[in-house]
């Protein structure tokens, strides 16, 4: 496989898929006037997508073992470009959150069969950069989705985002061609456990953002099924010796820290700017536009530098950068809304670099056989980690209504400080076991060739 070529491509679907996830965010409130619903069933369209998104991405990582992933991303691709055209000739409720659900399915195989294919083909000395290639393409995403969400729904209407995503659908015969041919092995997939797996974590997510008792027991009693089917299994859907490792588990848990405060930023963000500054839609994105710029456009250059220079310096750096902008956030939201544009400005690439430092350094320290599974529940870790925050967001902005809304805000940045430092006490552990003497990348590449 030619990475050189076949990454940019897949980074640009990539772009594709993931703002598909944001665009929906800002037309929202129009779709629940057109279609005459509440709120809280009209947020379905977009916790619903979510849920299944990360659902999808482990079911897909995961099959990739057995499958090759061409087969898998055709697959993944035209259920995503279908649904979008079901989408597009939705003219109620129920068809549009079962367009929205399938398109999830669909798109979930994008992220996480791309972390597959550049931990599998992609060489160690230039893996770095190719999975910040694709961390580029969802950076940029987050700041044109809104952007051009807003545009389309304001200019033309909210079907019309359907039909940007139907682009997808082109990306099918290219990548059949640039992929590898892998031979199919014989499927031994775990049907129990993936079931069980998608009840657990849609039950223990529901429980959260509905705070229903009810969905923590099903969530609860699926999770306990689900150890007992991945102790018996003879080929488990998530593979037990990934919980026999030790720094694995830490990576996991920095991932679901780190996209706490990612979507906690991302949620928080259009708040701030609508009620502390009484911003509007347009300029809400115009506020978010250069970070996801400026992301994208360094990324290019982290990605070499990941190479040259290991991943610890990333993740540690990264990651202190990113407690600068809450720091930033949580000490000065009140003074202007450009203190807000700052802060993301630091954010949104010091988030790129830590998730593809993350990403690099599972696929050092994974044997070849555990790739697919190992990233598949690092993506779905990270999904939960971002459906789990924006929930407890919520919460504490009721929690807070009588209080002034930037002091409110304020109280939530320094908790996500702390969310940040038990990321940074992991890290240090992990370093610990993982880089007991000073490394350079070339003994890490010398590790991952034994």
């Amino acid at each position: 496989m030619n990475d050189r070529i076949t990454m940019p491509i897949w980074a640009g679907g990539n772009f594709l898929v993931v703002m598909n996830t944001t665009m929906f965010n800002v037309s929202l409130p129009t779709v629940i006037d057109q279609l005459h619903i509440t709120a809280g069933l009209g947020s379905w369209i977009v916790s619903g997508y979510s849920i299944m998104f990360a659902l999808a991405t482990i079911i897909f990582s995961r099959l990739s073992d057995f499958i090759p992933i061409r087969k898998l991303i055709s697959i993944g691709l035209l259920l995503l470009g279908i649904s979008s055209v079901l989408g597009y000739a939705a003219d109620s409720f129920g068809v549009v959150l079962l367009a929205r659900l399938l398109q999830a399915s669909g798109a979930g195989a994008m992220p996480g069969l791309g972390m597959v294919l550049a931990s599998r083909y992609v060489p160690y000395e230039r893996r770095g950069r190719a999975i910040s290639m694709i961390a580029s393409g969802s950076a940029l995403a987050f700041g044109l989705g809104p952007v051009i969400g807003g545009a389309i729904t304001q200019y033309l209407g909210w079907h019309e985002l359907f039909l940007v995503t139907c682009l997808v659908i082109g990306l099918i015969p290219v990548l059949w061609r640039l992929l590898p041919k892998e031979a199919q092995k014989p499927v031994g997939f775990d049907f129990v456990g993936a079931g069980l797996t998608v009840i657990a974590s849609a039950a223990l997510l529901l429980a959260i953002t509905q705070l229903s008792l009810l969905y923590l027991l099903v969530g609860a009693a699926a999770l306990f099924a689900l150890i007992r089917q991945l102790r018996k299994a003879e080929r488990p859907f998530i593979h037990p010796a990934l919980f026999g490792n030790a720094g694995y588990r830490k990576l996991v848990m920095i991932a679901f820290l780190v996209f706490i405060l990612n979507m906690s930023m991302l949620f928080l963000m259009p708040l701030i700017l609508a009620t502390v500054f009484a911003k509007g839609a347009a300029t809400i994105g115009m506020v978010i536009f250069p970070g996801a710029i400026f992301s994208a456009v360094l990324m290019k250059w982290v990605g070499r530098w990941i190479d040259r220079y290991g991943n610890f310096r990333f993740l540690l750096g990264g990651q202190l950068v990113l407690g600068a902008a809450m720091l930033l956030l949580a000490t000065m939201l009140h003074a202007s809304m450009y203190i807000v544009l700052a802060a993301y400005v630091l954010f949104a690439p010091s988030l790129s670099a830590v998730t593809s430092a993350l990403s690099n350094e599972i696929s050092r320290i994974l044997p070849k056989e555990l790739i697919g599974s190992g990233m598949g529940l690092s993506q779905l870790s990270q999904y939960l980690g971002g459906s789990f925050a924006v929930a407890v967001c919520g919460l504490l902005m009721v929690w807070q209504k009588e209080m002034p809304p930037a002091n409110a805000f304020q109280h939530i940045y320094l908790l996500l400080i702390a969310v940040l430092a038990i990321a940074l006490g992991l890290l240090y552990q992990y370093r610990k076991s993982q880089y007991p003497l000073k490394r350079t990348p070339q003994q890490d590449l010398q590790q991952v060739s034994n």
